[in-house]
C-alpha cells in the first residue's frame, strides 16, 4: 500500500516538473551561497532569494489546485482559491528576467559567475511560470475545452507581462492587488487613456508577453515529442 502510494506521488510530482525544478532551484542557491562566501559584499543580489520564494507560490498553488482536482473532479468551486492565488502571483516567476538589470563588475567577482547566477536563478523563473502555466491549462482543458484552455494561457501571459511592469517600474506587489487594487487600475486606467504618453508600459508588455509566450511554446512542443516518442 505504501509503495503504491509513493508511486502515485512520484508520477504526480513528475508531471509537475518537480525533480528539475528542485534541482534548477538548489543550482540556483548554490551560486548564491558560493557569491555570500568568495564576496565582501555579502548582501548583494539578497533579492534574487526573495524573488524565488515568490516564484514558487504560483508553482505551489498550480500543485495545489491540481492536486484538488484529482481529489475532487466533480467540485470545480474548490479551485478558485488555489487559481485565484496562482494568478496574482503568477508574475513573480518570470519576474526574476528582470533582475539583470542589477548586473554590474565588482572587483572581487569575476562578471561571468554573476552573469551565470542571475541566469541561473532566472531560468529557474521561467521554468516555473510555465511549468505552473501549463498544469492550469490542462484544468482549464478538463473543464471547458482546448480552445478555452489556450485563450487562458494568452490572457494569463498577457497579464503577466503587465504584471512584471507593474513590479519593475511602479513597485507594485502581487498582494496589493489584495490590499490596494484601486491604486493599481487606477494606474493601468491612465495608462490605457494616455497610450502616446505612455508607451514604455506598452512596448515592455507586448514584448514580455511574446518573450513568454514563445517560452511556453518551446516548452510545450519539446513534451509533445517527448510523449509522443514514448
Amino acid at each position: 500500500m505504501l509503495f503504491k502510494l509513493l508511486g502515485g506521488l512520484n508520477r504526480f510530482f513528475l508531471r509537475q516538473s518537480l525533480y528539475p525544478i528542485l534541482l534548477s532551484s538548489a543550482l540556483a542557491l548554490s551560486l548564491y551561497v558560493g557569491r555570500v562566501l568568495l564576496s565582501d559584499n555579502h548582501w548583494v543580489y539578497a533579492n534574487l532569494v526573495w524573488n524565488l520564494f515568490l516564484a514558487w507560490v504560483p508553482y505551489l498553488c498550480s500543485i495545489w489546485a491540481d492536486g484538488t482536482h484529482r481529489l475532487f473532479s466533480r467540485r470545480w468551486g474548490l479551485l478558485i482559491i488555489p487559481g485565484g492565488l496562482w494568478l496574482i502571483f503568477f508574475p513573480n516567476a518570470a519576474y526574476i528576467v528582470t533582475d539583470f538589470l542589477h548586473l554590474e563588475e565588482y572587483w572581487n567577482i569575476p562578471l561571468w559567475y554573476d552573469l551565470l547566477l542571475l541566469a541561473s536563478f532566472a531560468w529557474t523563473g521561467i521554468f516555473l511560470s510555465i511549468a505552473s502555466l501549463r498544469t492550469m491549462q490542462f484544468l482549464i482543458m478538463n473543464y471547458l475545452g482546448r480552445l478555452a484552455s489556450w485563450f487562458f494561457v494568452g490572457v494569463a501571459l498577457g497579464l503577466s507581462g503587465l504584471g512584471i511592469y507593474l513590479g519593475r517600474f511602479e513597485r507594485w506587489n502581487s498582494w496589493d492587488l489584495l490590499f490596494n487594487p484601486k491604486a493599481i487600475l487606477k494606474d493601468i486606467a491612465v495608462w490605457l487613456v494616455n497610450p502616446f504618453d505612455n508607451l514604455r508600459f506598452f512596448g515592455f508588455t507586448i514584448l514580455f508577453t511574446s518573450f513568454l509566450l514563445v517560452c511556453y511554446l518551446t516548452f510545450v512542443s519539446v513534451r509533445r515529442m517527448d510523449e509522443t516518442s514514448n
